[in-house]
């Protein structure tokens, strides 16, 4: 079961083009994205009422898309305007048209009840389209239950095991986060962790102008139910990051970890790490890309293994353990949206 209210991301706003019809399953939902003559992103149920056909190989015509199994035109709002040789349109001949909003370079999309969308309850990624920061945009597909990944990004401790050579070091398993639970609302998680006169990870190495022992942080804040924005960096050890000084040689990120499940057992990834140094060079946005791109892999690899072992035995339970605290009160916030989903459609 999904939580359907509240705001999922489908799509990189560039995955939508102005001309063509782009599609994607979310939440076992066929969905259907394009762009208006105004440029603006519409997002309809990828499905024809009448026999089912897929709209996405259908035709964009204006602000409107046809089906070309038997030519039924639908409008934004997902009515049917027009079906050839028939006159009259009756009124169910329509398809489901979901609240979709672009910010912060995302195409987010509303998957439940549209009363109860509301704009200002999107996450802020403002690093992603920002003059003072520099990123490129990154997309993995999953076969894997997007909880999983979840779990995956709140335990820092796997860093030492899954990424020696690219986000980790040997200090990664042994250091305790600062785990800060806030309850209002949907509710967020603030993880932190500070390594002090640590070595630089490989992927701060790649792109640092000094060396040497550092102190470095990692400060998540995630929301349910897979939103995480963090800010991350190195700078010279004793130079005050620990007490909010930057100082110019230090290397600072924002990094952006979004999942929406796509399937019970497959999920959508959307990534990118920002940085607000050395704007210009398009080389050190490559290089940190495909840093990011390279662990990403390694997590991937060990997450689908893992989906497939309990996909295989799915009753057997699973044993926590002390590294589990973050994720395990991610998942019972999540938990708590669900519950009270549930509890508002029972009779």
């Amino acid at each position: 079961m999904f939580i359907r209210n509240c705001w999922y991301v489908a799509a990189w706003d560039n995955e939508v083009s102005q001309d063509g019809l782009f599609h994607r399953t979310l939440l076992n939902e066929p969905v259907l994205l394009y762009r208006d003559t105004q440029g603006r992103v519409v997002a309809l149920e990828n499905r024809c009422c009448h026999r089912a056909a897929p709209l996405h190989i259908g035709r964009k015509e204006g602000d409107c898309v046809r089906c070309m199994y038997h030519g039924l035109k639908f409008d934004p709002t997902g009515a049917c305007v027009e079906i050839p040789g028939q006159d009259q349109i009756p009124p169910k001949t329509c398809i489901k048209r979901y609240p979709a909003v672009e910010r912060n370079r995302l195409v987010w999309i509303w998957m439940g009840d549209p009363a109860l969308a509301k704009e200002e309850d999107i996450v802020d990624y403002f690093w992603h389209d920002s003059p003072q920061w520099r990123m490129k945009p990154g997309y993995i597909h999953y076969k894997a239950h997007y909880q999983l990944i979840v779990d995956n990004l709140l335990d820092f401790t796997h860093l030492a095991w899954v990424h020696p050579t690219t986000l980790g070091t040997d200090s990664a398993a042994d250091l305790k986060p600062k785990i800060e639970r806030d309850t209002s609302g949907n509710g967020t998680l603030t993880i932190s962790r500070w390594y002090h006169n640590d070595d630089m990870p490989n992927l701060h190495k790649s792109v640092a102008k000094f060396e040497g022992k550092v102190d470095r942080w990692q400060v998540y804040q995630w929301s349910p139910p897979a939103l995480l924005r963090m800010d991350a960096g190195s700078a010279p050890t004793g130079t005050g990051a620990a007490d909010g000084i930057r100082v110019k040689e230090a290397v600072q990120f924002r990094h952006t970890s979004i999942q929406t499940p796509e399937t019970e057992t497959t999920s959508h990834y959307w990534f990118c790490q920002a940085r607000n140094f050395e704007l210009d060079d398009e080389a050190m946005t490559e290089t940190i890309f495909q840093g990011v791109v390279k662990a990403f892999e390694e997590d991937r690899l060990m997450i689908e293994e893992q989906q497939k072992i309990l996909s295989l035995v799915p009753d057997r339970p699973m044993i926590p353990i002390a590294a589990d605290a973050g994720l395990n009160q991610a998942r019972w916030l999540i938990d708590r949206m669900l519950k009270a989903e549930t509890a508002q459609v029972q009779p």
